[in-house]
């Protein structure tokens, strides 16, 4: 494959952007419209989010991974090297936008024209302003028949104080004045603040795992230029390679022969541990040491789930998977858990539920794995009034992410769960049914404000135990799919919290234990009584299914064993014999539930917590 010259791109003609957008807002097709107008792709009916790679992306239909892609482009004489991000839209993959920002100067801000403003378009502009970036605002889908952009540049205007004349109408699936956009970019986007003659700097922003090449790292070039057999230095590991390919993605790997400052492409170094590659680390010259480039602000886990391997035996094969999929997906977190039901695992960190559901997918997909997840918590804080725990943690306030850690109330001062500032955008109808939601969920409401006459924005402090199973559904069906929901995390708050316990005849299951609201824990506990009853099959002796809160038992569901008709050759005669026969069965089932243990099916478990997860 020929290589690529880079020299002929200095610094002054490199453009760097990305495409921030709610989700479903057409990100993903304006960018293959892009790339179809610069000829880095050929124009045929097939390209249809050619950005999105991962088959997860292609069944659902939405962006999870940041994809990078460099596109050439010849506007006024001159040539330009433009590095396009395309950017997921939902709030659980905010991790990722906020990544792709930092090693861009400007951002395409797009907005459907139907739908105007959503609660994650307004999250997405708050990142790109504070991180002072250059923002064009664009109307998409000007084609559909319902589309009413000036009703879209008013709010642009009054939320985000755009003046209308600067937003671009185009129609990215017909193509309608995409070239307008790349005009704008080159007009409006500052090149990058950097100097092809200072030492090599580079920024590790996103890697892959490749079983044959090993770690392929993109790489944002902030000083001097890398070639191939370049000895360079990692900042983070103090480890030494060879650079063995450097290139660029258009959308595909292209090698060059060269990259210099200010561009993006990809470099393999022949790192062969998924460890090496350490997201937001910088790569320097060796003997050329630099002052390391400030990296990523580690994301935040909201949601917390055990996995499990459904066989024990594939326990190494899982542990292998999980180094791989976190090298590509730095926002999960991974702590070692053990369970005397489902044996050893792992208990990962989300940003939310849909990055949960995915990240399973993607195991399952990618790597051929089967897992068991728990049903996801999210984690409490306790601050400790015993001097013998504080003494045993080294602190007075602890992270609770496991049930079983739950301290008791009495060596505790006061519990704290975790709160989120959520911003709902909906039409007016439907806000006395979203404020019942919100109060039903112990929401506090902290702003109202009409964008148009049509749609009211509204923020609420939430606990996030209360959004993260299915807020996001109810909010949906309450308002006929119109309204968005979008949140950020707002610190911790004090809150009466309890553990409650399942027994089975009287006998702790440490797997269904959860930490909940005391208001909620009744209809929590004779729920999940209700769904044991369905779930463990029957035996030769009665279980007793009991929620319990301390030595509380608050819901209870009692599973009627198997009984034999001893009574069946009993036809007339005195009642006393009848009764005689039942006594004698009775007595033999007692004797059979003392030295019983209940013997409950692993998938019966699995059963449970998936519908937990579902509920």
């Amino acid at each position: 494959q020929e290589k690529l010259d880079m020299s002929m791109y200095p610094v002054e003609s490199i453009r760097n952007f990305s495409i921030i957008a709610h989700v479903d807002h057409g990100k993903s097709t304006l960018a293959d419209r892009l790339l179809e107008l610069t000829g880095t792709i050929s124009k045929t009916d097939c390209n249809k989010q050619v950005l999105d790679k991962l088959q997860v992306e292609r069944e659902r239909g939405i962006t999870v991974k940041a994809q990078s892609a460099s596109l050439f482009y010849s506007y006024e004489g001159i040539n330009y090297l433009l590095n396009l991000i395309d950017t997921p839209g939902h709030v659980d993959f905010s991790y990722e936008v906020s990544r792709s920002l930092s090693a861009c100067q400007g951002v395409i801000l797009v907005v459907d024209a139907n739908e105007g403003i959503q609660a994650q378009t307004v999250a997405n502009f708050y990142l790109a302003f504070e991180a002072q970036l250059s923002i064009i605002p664009v109307i998409n889908k000007i084609d559909l028949k319902n589309a009413d952009p000036e009703r879209v540049e008013k709010q642009i205007e009054k939320l985000f104080d755009i003046p209308t004349d600067e937003c671009i109408r185009i129609s990215a699936k017909q193509g309608t004045n995409v070239e307008k956009v790349l005009q704008k970019v080159i007009e409006k986007i500052p090149p990058p603040q950097c100097n092809t003659a200072d030492p090599l700097k580079a920024l590790v922003f996103d890697s892959t795992f490749d079983h044959y090449r090993g770690v392929i790292a993109n790489v944002a070039l902030f000083g001097g230029e890398m070639a191939k057999g370049n000895k360079i230095v990692s900042a983070h590991t103090k480890k030494r390679y060879e650079v063995s390919e450097v290139g660029i993605l258009t959308p595909n790997e292209q090698p060059t022969h060269k990259l210099y400052a200010g561009q993006v492409g990809y470099l393999i170094a022949g790192m062969k541990e998924v460890t090496e590659a350490q997201i937001g680390d910088t790569l320097f010259l060796y003997k050329q040491p630099v002052d390391p480039l400030p990296g990523f602000k580690s994301a935040k886990p909201m949601v917390f789930a055990g996995m499990y391997p459904s066989d024990q035996t594939e326990y190494n094969n899982l542990k292998s998977a999980l180094e791989r999929l976190t090298l590509n997906d730095s926002s999960v977190t991974v702590h070692r858990d053990s369970s005397l039901a489902l044996g050893a695992g792992w208990r990962l960190g989300f940003l939310g539920l849909l990055h949960m559901e995915v990240f399973n997918q993607r195991l399952e997909q990618e790597y051929n794995m089967s897992v068991i997840l728990t049903a996801p918590t999210v984690p409490y804080k306790a601050v400790l009034s015993s001097a013998k725990l504080i003494k045993e943690y080294g602190k007075d306030e602890i992270t609770i992410i496991n049930p079983a850690q739950f301290p008791d109330k009495f060596s505790v001062s006061e519990y704290l769960e975790p709160t989120v500032l959520g911003t709902i955008v909906t039409p007016h109808e439907y806000i006395g049914k979203i404020i019942a939601l919100c109060q039903d969920r112990r929401a506090v409401q902290k702003d109202m404000l009409y964008i148009d006459e049509n749609r009211v924005m509204l923020k609420y402090l939430f606990p996030l135990n209360e959004i993260v199973l299915d807020f996001y559904d109810a909010l949906k069906s309450l308002s006929s799919g119109y309204a968005s929901f979008d949140y950020e995390d707002a610190g911790y708050q004090a809150a009466d919290l309890i553990k409650m316990d399942i027994l089975l005849n009287g006998n702790p299951v440490e797997e269904l234990s959860t930490i909940i609201h005391n208001d909620k824990a009744y209809a929590a506990g004779k729920l999940l009584c209700e769904r044991l009853k369905e779930a463990i099959p029957r035996q030769l002796f009665e279980i007793a299914i009991q929620a319990a809160i301390g030595k509380k038992i608050i819901a209870r569901e009692t599973l009627k064993a198997y009984r034999k008709n001893v009574v069946a050759k009993c036809y007339g005669g005195d009642i006393t014999r009848r009764m005689k026969l039942l006594k004698r069965q009775a007595e033999s089932k007692k004797l059979m539930r003392k030295i019983g243990n209940v013997e409950v099916p692993r998938d019966a478990f699995i059963r449970v917590l998936k519908r937990e997860t579902d509920k």
